[in-house]
């Protein structure tokens, strides 16, 4: 049995296939962000699923992609953890953006990847390797136009007085705004970026509003500039997208890229299927 993950920080998609890529079982876990969750915590959140439990012993191999696993140290200890709970298992810890450039890219195929999701990262894909320009500083320093990233900007914007009444109503509404909630969840509790992220849901449904409209247009500019940009042939290959922001935020997406003479390539909101497919046929 194979199992392949893609796991952001908010959740995690669980798919079990046999040799032939015949499904056993699919399911989801909460996020496995090894960059701000401890090995208690992982390891709660994966037995917190009878499925996934009860087959340890038969996985022969593990592909997993997540989010907080740009660096070595990052892979390893995940790694580990892994290997620990899944024993008879060939464990294989990738960053999320191979999830993304697997799902999107057809075998040798040149391309930019953007992850717009709880987070937000950006590599070139030269149809072997992987390269990044920008390495990512996390939720806190980075993360331009995501979820996370939109919840801060909302956050602010109510409590500076910016955003137009008839949307700080609404908000108000549909969130525990109090102050010591917000700094509760932002301080005390676990997955603060996962928390910032629920705030897209607000900004997603409310998007027509000109003040809205306005912030998700310039920080599509601005992830443009500080990410895409960085690659001198972003005029010369296709730009894909993965994550839920840049599925539900797709129309704003692609005018962007429009004002720049840019057009807009394969739009998933995740990448598992694409991952399927992937280990099929190479792995």
């Amino acid at each position: 049995m194979k199992l392949i993950v893609d796991s952001g920080s908010t959740k995690a998609d669980w798919i079990a296939i046999d040799n032939s890529g015949t499904v056993i079982f699919t399911t989801q876990t909460l996020g496995l962000n090894p960059e701000i969750l401890n090995q208690e915590s992982i390891l709660s959140r994966i037995n917190e699923r009878f499925d996934i439990s009860q087959n340890r012993e038969k996985v022969s191999h593990l592909f997993f992609y997540g989010a907080g696993c740009g660096t070595d140290r990052m892979k390893k200890f995940l790694a580990q953890i892994l290997e620990k709970y899944f024993a008879n298992a060939v464990v294989s810890v990738h960053e999320d953006t191979y999830a993304a450039i697997y799902a999107t890219c057809g075998l040798d195929e040149k391309a930019i990847v953007s992850i717009l999701g709880t987070g937000s990262n950006c590599s070139y894909y030269d149809g072997q390797e992987v390269h990044q320009k920008v390495q990512s500083l996390g939720y806190i320093a980075m993360d331009d136009c995501s979820g996370n990233f939109f919840g801060r900007q909302l956050i602010r914007s109510y409590y500076f007085n910016k955003m137009p009444s008839n949307l700080a109503v609404i908000l108000a509404e549909e969130y525990d705004l109090d102050a010591d909630s917000v700094k509760h969840n932002l301080y005390k509790e676990a997955n603060p970026n996962a928390y910032l992220a629920t705030y897209a849901k607000f900004l997603i449904e409310n998007k027509e509003h000109p003040y809205l409209q306005n912030m998700i247009l310039e920080n599509i500019e601005s992830f443009l500039e500080n990410y895409i940009k960085q690659y001198d042939n972003f005029r010369e290959v296709p730009l894909h997208f993965v994550g839920s922001i840049a599925f539900y935020l797709k129309d704003e997406l692609e005018l962007v890229l429009h004002r720049h003479n840019l057009e807009l390539g394969e739009v998933y909101r995740r990448p598992i299927d694409g991952l399927i497919r992937h280990h099929i046929e190479n792995v």
